[in-house]
């Protein structure tokens, strides 16, 4: 009989004497926030007028152009990378060294195809070599920095362009060579000064090479352009 009535007891009768005590730590929550508040919600680029945006894009291209100008101020170039600012200085630089005095009528028209490629080609055979070499920079933050260090050529060309207007003699080239050259120097130096310390130590050379050589080639057609006649 006693283990009749000890069966006939309910199997989970003693649960509820059962008791946390306060020194557990009890972590987590369960919580669900309702309507939860985000600042991010609030501005949207899909919800603001075209014209906003265009600015807002310009004055960020502008920015960057500074940053080159004095790269020891320019951790926006990687940190907001964009390929608009070089885009545009491709496309200025294929146009004022299309229609030299070595293009004929049937070879003018290449002669803006051959700058570009070249300068995006280039671009990314550098940023390929810096990406095997261990860089930590990305493949787009490395194809901003190189299209938008061209600005110094880009200004050379257009110095050059106005020294040519008044002749080809040989004050003329030597004025060209001080401009393409200091522009070369700057172009190479403020694009190392990004590149660099993504590299390892004992690699920077391995990358800078590249660099080097990529920037000499824009500087001499720069340098050996002339105007048709």
């Amino acid at each position: 009989m006693a283990e009749v009535e000890e069966s006939s007891k309910p199997m989970f009768a003693g649960l509820s004497d059962i008791s946390i005590s306060e020194d557990i730590l009890v972590e987590g929550d369960i919580s669900v926030p309702v309507g939860s508040h985000n600042a991010d919600n609030d501005f949207s680029t899909l919800d603001e007028p075209v014209k906003d945006t265009i600015l807002r894009d310009l004055r960020a291209v502008g920015q960057k152009f500074v940053h080159v100008m004095y790269p020891k101020k320019s951790s926006a170039l990687l940190r907001d990378w964009d390929l608009w600012g070089p885009l545009i200085l491709c496309v200025t630089l294929a146009l004022m060294l299309q229609g030299g005095s070595v293009d004929s009528e049937e070879e003018g028209r290449p002669q803006f195809a051959e700058v570009f490629v070249i300068i995006w080609f280039g671009s990314v055979i550098i940023t390929l070599n810096s990406k095997l070499l261990g860089g930590t920079i990305s493949f787009f933050q490395s194809l901003c920095v190189l299209g938008y260090c061209i600005l110094p050529l880009t200004v050379a060309m257009i110095v050059c362009r106005i020294v040519l207007v008044g002749g080809s003699g040989l004050v003329s080239f030597v004025v060209r060579l001080i401009v393409v050259t200091a522009s070369f120097s700057w172009s190479t130096f403020a694009s190392t000064a990004f590149l660099a310390d993504s590299q390892p130590p004992n690699r920077k050379a391995l990358v800078v090479y590249p660099v080097f050589l990529f920037y000499f080639v824009i500087g001499w057609m720069i340098l050996t352009f002339s105007p048709s006649q």
